[in-house]
């Protein structure tokens, strides 16, 4: 079967990914799997993610290979002035750099905005840093957890009011990386426009903001926040939540609209409990109710006793369990490599057809680049 559009998208871009870890490496996966020619560069000693989570019988992080695959890794000692003249030839030529570090830190090593704008006018920069390049925080170290917490999203997140959970996958790192993949598709559809490039200063912190929006809109409002656990969508409401079944398995319950929790309702034998929708956060009556008709079955009775109503109940599944799905293989988002590493491709079916495979990560030597060839 022929390849997908999507995967042709951005043929013909050259994307330079000066990046490590996750935000920058992950927006950089997801130009590559449009068809852009993704070139990451590393200093000799490589990425940080390549010594961390889980790691392969030839000790290489499974993180790293997933996070990579479909790129070149060129490994260049930028306090070297050859190895700075090959990353030059590199940003002559292309159409998109990604760095995430620190701010200042590109300019201290001779590749400032200004110079590399200078020398590519239609290059498009972008930074990714934790606080961005501007503002009392700029120079401050962080990671996910930081950004997140500074951004006051963990302290809507869990069940327990006495303590915010820690949050995995990276949050922050993730719609850090989604908000700088956009802003880089908006940003070459300018310059198609204009012919010029531009600099884009994301901040992980700040990419979270967006995230908050329906609760950013109740601040100022006529009446006071809801606790952790205590509003709408976070534990409070009977109608929208996580309950275990008598295995220990657990079952995630979403029937808003009224049509849903009604179907619901119906189906447990409880039609009682439809007026009861709206009662006053938090519902703990409620919500003791529900969980007690949940846990007198095993999550499989439950899951079989509903199999037929429309009322968005579904099993709370991990990882493993969830990519081996019928529905995951039917859409076939998330695939195995010929390497053995599982990975989520893009996740955008094109005029029918559906994402292919990335191919694993490779390498190019230094002496193979070439000047500019535009």
């Amino acid at each position: 079967m022929q390849a997908s559009r999507l995967h042709r998208f951005l043929k013909g871009i050259r994307v330079v990914d000066l990046s490590r870890y996750l935000p920058g490496p992950l927006a950089s996966l997801m130009l590559s799997d449009l068809g852009a020619a993704v070139i990451k560069v590393e200093s000799p000693q490589g990425d940080g993610l390549e010594t961390l989570g889980p790691l392969r019988a030839d000790g290489r992080s499974a993180w790293y290979e997933a996070i990579n695959g479909g790129k070149k890794i060129l490994r260049l000692d930028l306090k070297q002035a050859e190895d700075k003249e090959v990353l030059w030839r590199l940003l002559d030529d292309a159409d998109v750099v990604l760095e995430s570090f620190r701010p200042g830190v590109m300019a201290k090593m001779g590749f400032s905005i200004e110079q590399m704008r200078q020398r590519n006018p239609r290059l498009i920069v972008a930074s990714l840093s934790g606080y961005g390049q501007q503002g009392p925080l700029s120079q401050a170290a962080g990671h996910d957890i930081n950004y997140l917490a500074t951004a006051g999203f963990l302290s809507d997140v869990g069940s327990d009011r006495l303590t915010p959970a820690q949050v995995s996958p990276p949050a922050a790192d993730t719609f850090g990386s989604m908000f700088a993949l956009s802003s880089i598709l908006a940003a070459l559809y300018a310059r198609e426009q204009s012919g010029e490039g531009c600099y884009l200063d994301l901040a992980l912190a700040d990419a979270v903001a967006p995230i908050l929006t329906l609760a950013l809109s109740e601040i100022g409002g006529p009446t006071p926040r809801a606790a952790r656990a205590e509003d709408f969508l976070s534990g409070g409401w009977a109608c929208y939540g996580i309950y275990r079944c008598a295995d220990g398995r657990e079952v995630a319950l979403g029937a808003i609209e009224p049509k849903f929790w009604a179907a619901f309702c119906a189906a447990a034998g409880h039609p009682e409990w439809v007026a009861r929708q709206q009662e006053t956060l938090p519902q703990q009556a409620l919500k003791e109710e529900v969980a007690a008709f949940f846990g007198a079955e095993p999550r499989e009775t439950i899951l079989t006793h509903f199999a037929q109503v429309d009322c968005c109940l579904s099993p709370v599944l991990d990882i493993a369990s969830a990519a081996e799905t019928p529905h995951a293989k039917a859409r076939g988002i998330v695939q195995r490599t010929e390497e053995g590493v599982t990975q989520a491709v893009f996740p955008v079916w094109v005029d029918g057809q559906p994402p292919s495979g990335r191919g694993p990560l490779g390498h190019v030597q230094k002496h193979s680049i070439e000047g500019k060839q535009k």
